[in-house]
């Protein structure tokens, strides 16, 4: 990570915990799941690819991936829908 900052090292800790935070934020969450959506078009070309080549396991392999990228998305939606009741709850 380098060297602390002058007068402490305190700002790469709060630089680091911003990032964190705007992880579990709602443009966080969104961004997040606009990169796994993107990540479903090399999967689609994956797929394309394998059928064109009659690929059996590379096909498996496209499948396993969008798998992994639809669960990563359902927890992200589970995670963004979460946050929505911690504000309605938060407003009473």
């Amino acid at each position: 990570m380098g060297p602390p900052a002058a007068g402490g090292g305190t700002r790469a800790v709060s630089t680091l915990k911003k990032a964190k935070g705007f992880k579990k934020s709602k443009p966080g969450l969104y961004l997040s799941i606009g990169t796994s959506l993107f990540g479903a078009v090399g999967i689609v070309k994956q797929v394309q690819l394998a059928r064109r080549e009659s690929d059996r396991l590379q096909l498996l392999d496209a499948i396993v991936s969008g798998a992994a990228i639809v669960t990563s998305v359902a927890i992200l939606v589970r995670e963004l829908r979460r946050l929505d009741i911690d504000d309605v709850l938060a407003d009473d």
